[in-house]
């Protein structure tokens, strides 16, 4: 079965940083999107980043010069970057991934980690 772990979560204070990680695993032939997407109380969940098996990426504007997306092909791992945090990043963020496995062409879901920013 494939999955989606996520890491990196927590707390931090208005400006700062936080670096999270998302690793595919299971009986996985290849990884090709993936990405990052929020969900705020009382929201909807909202593409943060995006990036292709080539390295391709795509940010939403809110994030824009602050995130940085970039993944570990070898390892089938995503990373998102997060610098000069503001208290309207918190939110859950979860990690996505279209793969190629023994079960078929799938998209993944993380079970979500928990960002929160303080002001």
């Amino acid at each position: 079965q494939v999955q989606l772990v996520e890491s990196g979560g927590g707390l931090v204070q208005a400006g700062g940083s936080l670096r999270l990680s998302c690793a595919a695993s299971g009986n996985i032939f290849s990884v090709h999107a993936m990405g990052w997407y929020r969900q705020a109380p009382r929201k909807q969940r909202e593409l943060v980043a995006a990036i292709t098996s080539g390295g391709v990426t795509n940010y939403a504007d809110s994030v824009k010069g602050r995130f940085t997306i970039s993944r570990d092909n070898a390892k089938n791992t995503v990373y998102l970057q997060m610098n000069s945090l503001k208290p309207e990043d918190t939110a859950v963020y979860y990690c996505n991934a279209y793969t190629d496995s023994y079960e078929g062409y799938l998209e993944v879901w993380g079970q979500g980690t928990l960002v929160t920013v303080s002001s």
